[in-house]
């Protein structure tokens, strides 16, 4: 298969600064969707692969799944999009198709290997994929979302990631109208939750240390604020909410928000990170701790029509590719509202 030359961003190794690059991505097949990359989110599993925190990560390394653009060209047997169109890809770009997840529309739980955006094996030209801090990517078809023109198209990129990750356990676990929703931190997920949770009709409350955060969740569409360092707050809320959201990223003891939960109810976990909790807040009123993974293909493009319905999109701060060593630390400070996106035409 040919190849063609695109300008990115790298690292070279998990010591090494990202800096440009240039990498080769394949020439259209027949179903192949190249896209002309505009915007493309940092999230914080870039930083982790760039620096290998899992130990996993093949190098150099181009990351980004968060990915926003427009289609150039398309395949002979391309039916779903046409040159000019606004489109998104995620965190995949293939899967088996054939497994009992993937027929589910679970492609994110293929269980033959699911190819994602970055550092997975890539099946048609060899090494590894690279991602969207890059000028330009090539998809198959089925693992490109339909954007709407309606919403601001540099604010949609972090809904590839933090938008499906936070919409997917909301939808699934059906939250609806007057339930009390518990969304624990205030970050790029944390604030998507609150806005996804508030446009489906829910009482959203923010938990959180910061007092400052928490006034800005009211900003965003939450209804309540609990400061989970105040004892009195927390007491006064046990047994309240109906499901809870846990958006923290790092280790940390959960025993005393699963306490907040009513009895039969649950708490989603979405953050990457080591729980320590006392079954105690399990037994004493049959909760549960469930974890969810972004979502697939076709509740990804629901999650993008429900954001064009509902004028939900990330609160964003828009760089050049040149500041992106900058912005990984201030994504790790916790020091961004909410997601930073990259210019990707600084690219050119």
């Amino acid at each position: 298969m040919n190849k063609h030359k695109v300008k990115a961003y790298a690292a070279k190794s998990e010591k090494d600064q990202l800096s440009p690059f240039t990498i080769k991505r394949r020439d259209l097949d027949e179903t192949d969707v190249l896209i002309e990359i505009e915007y493309c989110g940092i999230c914080h599993t870039d930083i982790h692969f760039a620096r290998n925190d899992l130990g996993i990560t093949v190098y150099p390394i181009v990351p980004g799944h968060e990915i926003v653009g427009t289609v150039k060209s398309v395949g002979s047997k391309v039916s779903k999009f046409k040159e000019g169109q606004l489109v998104g890809v995620g965190c995949m770009v293939d899967s088996c198709g054939s497994c009992s997840s993937c027929k589910e529309n679970l492609e994110q739980f293929c269980k033959n290997g699911l190819t994602m955006t970055y550092n997975s094996p890539d099946s048609k030209i060899g090494g590894v994929t690279f991602g969207g801090y890059s000028t330009q990517i090539v998809v198959d078809q089925d693992f490109v979302l339909s954007i709407s023109e309606k919403l601001d198209r540099k604010s949609v990129a972090p809904l590839l990631c933090a938008g499906i990750t936070t919409y997917s356990p909301l939808k699934r676990f059906n939250v609806k109208k007057g339930d009390r929703i518990g969304i624990i931190g205030l970050g790029g997920l944390g604030h998507m939750g609150v806005k996804f949770a508030s446009a489906m009709g829910a009482k959203v409350v923010i938990i959180t240390r910061s007092y400052k955060k928490g006034q800005d969740a009211i900003r965003l569409g939450a209804d309540e604020v609990i400061i989970s360092t105040n004892q009195e707050q927390m007491q006064k809320n046990l047994s309240t909410f109906d499901l809870i959201l846990n958006t923290i990223p790092s280790e940390h003891n959960v025993s005393m928000y699963l306490q907040l939960l009513k009895s039969e109810k649950l708490m989603v976990v979405v953050g990457l990170a080591n729980l320590k909790f006392h079954t105690r807040t399990l037994l004493f009123g049959r909760n549960k701790i469930v974890g969810s993974l972004i979502g697939g293909i076709k509740e990804t493009q629901e999650m993008l029509d429900f954001c064009a319905e509902h004028n939900v999109v990330s609160d964003v701060e828009v760089i050049d590719a040149k500041e992106i060593n900058k912005a990984y630390g201030r994504v790790e400070r916790g020091d961004v509202k909410y997601r930073v996106v990259i210019d990707i035409n600084s690219l050119r």
